[in-house]
């Protein structure tokens, strides 16, 4: 079902940390083609290891501090942006400095989660960090922009180049986030109707991404084709895993904000009405 590791791969060498990925690999564009998996985060952990994965990337470590205390002078105006702010800052911390971004390298099931954190808990966290003000091109378009970013970065060749190259995968994760924040700045500064249509659109079409990963009878990423061993998992189950916490938690998460949404709306009415 999956491609067994190279030959002249040393079990004993590898350990805990069976999910190497740097070294020779198997792209999904063909079971002959060699190419080598190099994940920002680091080659995939075992369990025993990942306690001590910490990410200290000096240039990541400095841009997040630099982007978060520039938007706390320039970017926030209050005491409540500036608490959603730093809220921000250590939801981004904690899944690209933390050994949460190791694990990442070793299970999609943890990829799934970092993504839905930064999309739909990072961006919303830093879109209330901000003034409300319309977006250009409106929820509309940001929906539209902000489903087709993540079904790109998920399509296995997509997403294979990203932890094959830094670069690309810094484009990734940027393009979520910063697709994220405009939709979720979209939905604060429409009105009520149109910022619940954003986020069921978007919850829709998280759980169709879901429900297709869930119901993959193979595995379709070839750089967690190893990694999900040392956690007792097979890469077909480490990929329904991913799939139902995007079908489920994941979608959950912009149907809430729907709900409080309305739930706001209707309190307005009911006071507008009293």
């Amino acid at each position: 079902m999956f491609p067994p590791a190279s030959k002249g791969t040393d079990p004993a060498a590898i350990g805990s940390g069976w999910g190497w990925q740097i070294g020779k690999g198997r792209s999904s564009k063909g079971m002959g083609t060699p190419i080598t998996w190099i994940p920002y985060c680091g080659i995939a952990p075992g369990p025993a290891e990942l306690a001590v994965r910490w990410n200290l990337d000096p240039l990541l470590i400095l841009g997040l501090a630099a982007v978060t205390l520039a938007w706390w002078r320039w970017g926030s105006t209050n005491a409540n942006q500036r608490r959603f702010l730093l809220a921000a800052a250590i939801l981004l911390a904690l899944l690209f400095v933390s050994p949460f971004c190791a694990l990442t390298s070793a299970l999609f099931s943890a990829r799934a989660v970092h993504h839905i954190a930064l999309t739909a808990l990072a961006a919303p966290l830093l879109a209330l960090a901000l003034p409300v003000c319309r977006v250009p091109g409106g929820w509309g378009f940001w929906t539209g922009v902000h489903a087709a970013t993540f079904w790109l970065w998920h399509a296995p060749p997509a997403y294979e180049a990203a932890l094959s190259n830094h670069a690309i995968y810094w484009i990734m994760q940027l393009s979520l986030l910063f697709t994220a924040l405009a939709l979720w700045r979209a939905v604060r500064a429409v009105p009520v109707t149109g910022g619940i249509g954003a986020l069921l659109a978007t919850m829709v079409q998280m759980g169709l991404l879901g429900a297709l990963l869930t119901f993959s009878g193979m595995p379709l990423y070839a750089p967690h084709y190893l990694g999900p061993l040392a956690w007792g998992l097979t890469p077909l189950e480490d990929q329904q895993l991913a799939g139902l916490i995007m079908w489920a938690p994941g979608a959950g998460l912009y149907l809430a904000a729907a709900l409080a949404l309305l739930g706001r709306w209707f309190a307005r009415e009911q006071a507008t009405a009293a």
